[in-house]
């Protein structure tokens, strides 16, 4: 049985794979915590701290890109034999053809409802860069989630501004939260909109642990 086929079976029988490397989570948000538990048994957290405005691009796909890689390689140093996982979320909409406007994590509560006002009755792609950064090399990635909300009225996104969700979240909002009546439509994986696309991250150590298990059987 190779390493790449051991996590696999043991996740469809419902238990967390068993990764032949250590894994740093690179972010201290609770929700990519706890969705990378669904499939590492154990990881230390070591959030990275960097100048995320420096890093921003005019595509929210590169500006997801570089954010992620940014991260794994700013905690990497710390943990030299360790797979640094590093994420970042940008939620964007259209707003001419080929032209995206970036929401970030709102400032203030005017700012959390302007963005809710920008996403009213309108689609968004919430995409999710994610970075792995370890002995063997680095890699990033995108995952886009495309999230259509009906519109909202001005008193629903003051409600929901004052319960104070919306202020740690890309786009001012949380699927898995109040803004989840608002959502009527999801066409991509909705961990991803969360904050980690688990089964694409899967595969990526997966296809770590097979090159790793390979290395090994060649020494040997």
């Amino acid at each position: 049985m190779t390493e790449r086929t051991l996590p696999s079976l043991k996740r469809q029988n419902g238990l967390v794979p068993a990764w032949p490397f250590p894994i740093v989570l690179a972010s201290a948000s609770p929700r990519r915590a706890e969705l990378l538990s669904k499939i590492a048994p154990e990881f230390t957290v070591d959030p990275a701290h960097l100048d995320e405005d420096a890093l921003t691009a005019r595509d929210p796909w590169q500006t997801a890109e570089n954010l992620s890689l940014a991260k794994a390689l700013e905690v990497r140093p710390r943990h030299p034999e360790a797979v640094v996982v590093a994420g970042d979320t940008v939620v964007a909409y259209e707003e001419c053809p080929g032209v995206y406007v970036q929401l970030a994590k709102p400032e203030t509560e005017e700012d959390a409802a302007r963005m809710l006002r920008a996403l009213s009755g309108r689609a968004h792609q919430v995409i999710t860069g994610v970075a792995l950064a370890s002995p063997w090399g680095r890699e990033a990635f995108c995952v886009t989630s495309t999230v259509w909300f009906r519109p909202i009225s001005e008193d629903e996104v003051w409600e929901y501004v004052r319960t104070g969700e919306p202020m740690d979240k890309a786009g001012a909002y949380a699927i898995q939260g109040g803004a989840a009546k608002w959502v009527e439509r999801v066409d991509g994986p909705v961990d991803n909109v969360i904050g980690l696309p688990v089964d694409e991250l899967t595969l990526r150590l997966e296809r770590l642990a097979d090159y790793l298990a390979s290395t090994r059987a060649t020494r040997d």
